[in-house]
């Protein structure tokens, strides 16, 4: 699996998701939008990700606007105030600004007084590396409820010189409050890994210390997302159902035990090939990348949001859920739902 991967099994008592919230733009843009911009077609695009539109937020928006709007419904779903919360973690590839965090600015505006705030790059499986780390620390005694959102405004570093990642990405965020719960319920194991051979494959070339950005660097599209696609999906498809069945096994549980599989959306055809590989019985997998595209960071939160308000993910469910991204990186868990 290229290392190893850091592993935690939820003890007696139970760390869970008490709340989840998610807010996508209202402007959804369709195929015909990106041809007037790219050399691209409907037809095009679909064979290739199964993604049919994407939204784009409004030129005022910023990622921590999503990420504010989306905690609120988390809070307000678990029934919890901004004052109780001891952490406040951001999962985003695309920050309001590369320093401070924009976790801070979150934190802020929720009126999260008391908890520390902080971002965590991991890219598209930065949401569930969160969920890891609050387990850690809610179970360490260093937390008693924590806030994970993972909010992306990607439509600002498209590469539009590159049809085949200008037409993947969009806009969004999820969040979820996790806490104590009862013995035997929410997270029954969860692990994340990385590999670093990889860290050139999903990449944004300047910008950083390696290569400042300068006015040739946006010129020659450096200052936007790029990626090694053919690497990636050979990469993706071993390592998601890889990564789901280590997730399955610290759990004591077997695929068919799974109510329902939400995947990271960044694919459909790494979807499939997962479910296939893995077994995962029909209609049993969570899809929506052909409406949102891949929203990297938000794409589980807000899965886990839209399967639960069409009544696909249930209390007393068991919810298997893989994510991987740049870094490269990957992360799964099993939850009892609540």
């Amino acid at each position: 699996m290229g290392g190893d991967p850091v592993e935690v099994s939820s003890p007696a008592g139970g760390v869970g998701i008490l709340g989840l919230g998610a807010v996508l733009p209202e402007h959804a843009v369709s195929h015909d939008e990106l041809a007037q911009r790219l050399d691209t077609s409907d037809e095009w695009i679909r064979t290739r990700t199964g993604i049919a539109e994407r939204r784009y937020a409004a030129a005022e928006v910023a990622t921590s606007d999503l990420a504010v709007a989306a905690a609120r419904a988390a809070l307000a779903d678990a029934g919890l105030t901004a004052g109780q919360l001891d952490w406040v973690i951001c999962a985003t590839t695309s920050p309001d600004n590369p320093f401070p965090a924009t976790a801070s600015r979150v934190q802020a505006a929720l009126g999260a007084r008391h908890a520390a705030a902080f971002d965590l790059m991991a890219c598209c499986s930065g949401w569930l590396h969160g969920v890891a780390l609050l387990q850690g620390l809610i179970r360490a005694g260093s937390c008693h409820h924590g806030l994970i959102v993972g909010a992306e405004v990607l439509s600002r570093i498209i590469n539009w010189q590159d049809r085949s990642t200008a037409v993947l990405v969009g806009d969004g965020a999820g969040a979820a409050v996790l806490g104590p719960v009862a013995e035997g319920a929410g997270i029954l194991s969860v692990l994340a890994g990385s590999d670093g051979d990889g860290y050139e494959h999903i990449i944004m070339p300047a910008g950083g210390s390696r290569m400042p950005a300068t006015a040739e660097t946006a010129q020659a599209g450096l200052n936007a997302f790029h990626m090694n696609g053919r690497d990636v999906f050979k990469w993706a498809v071993r390592q998601v159902p890889e990564a789901a069945e280590r997730a399955l096994e610290l759990a004591g549980l077997r695929v068919g035990d799974i109510d329902l599989f939400v995947p990271h959306q960044a694919n459909l055809r790494i979807i499939d090939a997962a479910v296939e590989r893995l077994g995962i019985p029909a209609g049993r997998t969570w899809v929506n990348i052909q409406r949102y595209g891949n929203i990297s960071a938000a794409c589980i939160p807000v899965g886990l949001c839209e399967a639960r308000a069409e009544g696909r993910l249930k209390a007393g469910d068991r919810l298997l859920t893989v994510a991987f991204g740049g870094g490269l990186t990957w992360a799964a868990a099993v939850m009892h739902w609540i």
